[in-house]
């Protein structure tokens, strides 16, 4: 059964997840898995990972869910495997056990898209003299990073995680032909990013955010 990834913002209340739960099931989809995204006052973002039957479209959820006074789809994705519930701990001991720096980094790159719900990640160092005229060198790229680079990156240095402007004139336009929202932490130093990209959206969560931000870090000490 093909399987989605379903992003909804919903009121922070008692009842509200089953009620949500019981909507899903009469459009016979079945929740595999739910992470809390983000929690403010009023209202929780939760991903749901969702099978539906053979040939149910996905629109389906989207009309029964809203249905729901106080909810709200933000996404819908195709999903493919499991959420685990320590992925984030595999992801470190996977990058801990590659043999070099490079291995290490190449790790992060293949792994955090899944980790962190993106489309792809890639790892772009900010130097001197580079793979081309403006130094920004791409140290490490996952399965389906932009085969067009970034021809610069005036963000960089970067002291911190943000989600970066999406339609910033240093953004490939293939990059903006597909939506693409993105963040970026520093990983290391100043002038060493990694970047993820989402194309389609959605837009990255505060808490998205700060929790790259948190992984970059730890990384960041093993690399070193």
């Amino acid at each position: 059964m093909p399987s989605y990834l379903l992003r909804v913002q919903l009121e922070d209340r008692p009842g509200s997840l089953g009620s949500l739960a019981v909507a899903l099931g009469s459009v016979g989809a079945d929740i595999l898995s739910l992470d809390v995204v983000e929690r403010t006052a009023g209202f929780a973002v939760d991903d749901l990972v969702v099978d539906l039957p053979p040939g149910a479209m996905p629109d389906m959820l989207i009309t029964a869910a809203e249905k729901l006074s106080g909810v709200y789809v933000d996404s819908i994705r195709p999903h493919t495997g499991l959420l685990e519930a320590h992925r984030e701990l595999e992801l470190i001991d996977h990058i801990a056990a590659a043999p070099t720096k490079h291995d290490k980094l190449q790790v992060l790159a293949d792994e955090a898209p899944k980790v962190l719900r993106v489309g792809w990640c890639m790892v772009l160092r900010l130097c001197d003299t580079g793979p081309d005229a403006t130094g920004l060198e791409v140290v490490a790229a996952s399965h389906g990073a932009p085969e067009t680079a970034a021809q610069s990156a005036p963000w960089l240095p970067l002291e911190h995680a943000e989600a970066l402007d999406g339609t910033a004139d240093w953004i490939p336009q293939v990059w903006r032909d597909f939506d693409t929202t993105l963040a970026a932490a520093p990983l290391g130093d100043h002038h060493t990013a990694v970047i993820l990209g989402r194309p389609g959206g959605p837009d990255f969560r505060p808490s998205e955010v700060a929790r790259l931000g948190y992984l970059s870090g730890i990384v960041a000490t093993i690399v070193r």
